[in-house]
């Protein structure tokens, strides 16, 4: 590259440059936006996530309590579990700067092809965060919890202390991880729209799939079959619908090539016409004229 074309290429880097750090600025203003408007809510915030405990305690529940070990313990958790549903709220906003900032960059067809993903990546972490909530907490803290035992003459009662920072983390880790999880459509599908992957790839790799999928329950999940089960199927099912959307995109590419292509071939027999068409009153011409 030359000295020039160095030089050229300074003006636009520059402004890009200058595009991401305002973008950045935008996330991290929605971002400290939420952060202080949700802190005053961190109460409701807390009950909201101890509720699956709540219910697991069933008729004991008033025979325990959340513990913190340090006094700043229940602080630094209050800050956690605020940024964290920070995260959550303010995330629309950060995605929009995101792709305010890709899409010039972009065709209008290619804006038009992200746009489905832009939609599917909340509603499909939404799904993944419900199927925790409402689905595995429940079965799990009642199988954990289930290992309490009264005491007698001659043994000691297990009870359950538990820590609100590790109870609080262990949610929201579950919650992420599950949200993350349900992002496995779009993340495959993205592959198959860059030319990365096809179909056939992840059909002749589906039973290695599935086998990567229990694995992952069984580290991401507490170790019940419910709990594992609940997070393995639902993913065979996303990873089925990622083959059928990587068929899709290829299939879309294969009819959009096979229209450039026709469209190629016309406009050249068009030009091929016009020649002929310029080149017969010419040949006339000198007919008449050698006459």
């Amino acid at each position: 590259m030359s000295e020039d074309e160095i030089e050229a290429t300074k003006a636009p880097l520059l402004d890009h440059l200058i595009e991401l750090r305002r973008r950045l600025m935008w996330s991290v203003a929605a971002l400290f936006i939420c952060f202080l408007v949700i802190y005053p809510f961190n109460s409701e915030i807390y009950s909201l996530l101890t509720r699956p405990l709540a219910l697991a305690y069933g008729n004991s529940l008033s025979h325990h309590e959340m513990q913190f070990t340090s006094p700043q313990e229940a602080f630094f958790t209050y800050l956690k579990l605020t940024f964290w549903a920070s995260v959550i709220v303010s995330f629309p906003i950060i995605a929009t700067q995101i792709w305010m900032f890709v899409a010039p960059g972009l065709y209008k067809n290619e804006r038009k092809a992200f746009l489905p993903y832009l939609i599917a990546t909340p509603v499909l972490f939404l799904l993944g965060a419900g199927l925790v909530y409402f689905v595995i907490l429940p079965f799990a803290l009642k199988f954990f919890i289930s290992f309490e035992t009264a005491g007698g003459p001659h043994n000691l009662a297990i009870v359950a202390i538990i820590k609100i920072d590790q109870y609080l983390s262990l949610v929201m880790t579950l919650i992420f991880g599950f949200g993350f999880a349900f992002q496995l459509p779009v993340l495959l599908s993205l592959l198959a729209r860059a030319g990365l992957i096809t179909s056939d790839q992840l059909k002749s790799k589906r039973r290695y799939a599935i086998v990567g999928i229990f694995a992952l329950a069984a580290v991401v999940t507490p170790p019940d079959p419910i709990s594992q089960c609940s997070l393995a199927f639902p993913l065979i099912g996303l990873y089925e619908a990622s083959i059928w959307s990587a068929r899709r995109i290829e299939r879309q590419r294969a009819e959009r090539e096979a229209a450039e292509g026709e469209s190629g071939n016309a406009n050249a027999n068009a030009n091929d016409s016009q020649g002929d068409d310029q080149s017969g009153p010419a040949s006339d011409d000198g007919g008449n004229d050698s006459a």
